[in-house]
């Protein structure tokens, strides 16, 4: 198969982002000079992403005004509202018929809005292939190493499954592949977050990860979201 959907998470409220989040959503907040979203958007397009789907709550508006179709990146947007955020899992519940094809199975990429890294999405092919082969729905994950904000991790890694137990343990990136078929027992409509899909499927041995070095940023707060748009303006200026 061929990885060509992904998902991008941009139904948060950014709580600890206020007051910038107050009048805008959190993923169109700019560094470098353009929406912390645009980035992603780019990165998957260079990928040979066809469609990206973007779920969106609190001023959802803004992000269908300023993306719009996609045609500029020579990829196709599909919006998912939810009057409420659904949270990761409620929200690919929710989006589901815009991330299959007439009802068939897909293996998606899914990163969250508020993360900005210059990882290479292309890498994830081979990895998407394997757990579409799989009898029952698997995920993969990538992992950090762990920031100052989360030195305890989240999982462990051992010869490229994810553990429940295992050390070290380092931190889930917000960057993962999953599997339509996961999702299908859960009713449109309802909140459910990813941790539990994570520790079940990861429990069953289904859960594959590698480790990320290279520049990764979860964007929390109005100072990370400083740090990183002087550090992408002085790397452009080189």
């Amino acid at each position: 198969m061929t990885l060509k959907t992904a998902m991008i998470f941009a139904a948060g409220r950014g709580e600890r982002m206020r007051p910038l989040t107050d009048s805008r959503p959190k993923p169109l907040l700019e560094v470098g000079g353009q929406p912390l979203i645009v980035w992603q958007i780019e990165r998957l397009a260079r990928a040979g992403f066809e469609t990206i789907v973007i779920n969106h709550a609190w001023l959802g508006e803004q992000i269908e005004a300023t993306l719009g179709d996609g045609s500029r990146w020579n990829v196709q947007v599909r919006y998912s509202a939810e009057h409420e955020a659904l949270e990761t899992a409620g929200g690919i519940v929710q989006a589901l018929p815009l991330l299959e094809d007439e009802g068939a199975s897909e293996v998606f990429v899914a990163v969250s809005g508020d993360v900005y890294a210059d990882f290479d999405y292309a890498a994830l092919q081979a990895h998407a292939a394997r757990l579409a082969a799989l009898p029952e729905p698997g995920m993969h994950l990538v992992m950090v190493p762990n920031p100052t904000f989360h030195p305890q991790g989240d999982f462990g890694l051992v010869d490229g499954k994810l553990s429940l137990d295992a050390t070290p343990r380092f931190t889930f990136g917000n960057i993962g592949l999953y599997d339509t078929r996961m999702f299908r027992d859960l009713p449109r409509g309802t909140r459910r977050a990813l941790t539990p899909y994570y520790r079940d499927t990861i429990a069953r041995a289904l859960a594959s990860g590698e480790l990320y070095t290279g520049w990764w940023e979860n964007v929390g707060t109005p100072a990370q979201l400083d740090a990183l748009d002087r550090q992408l303006r002085s790397t452009r200026e080189l």
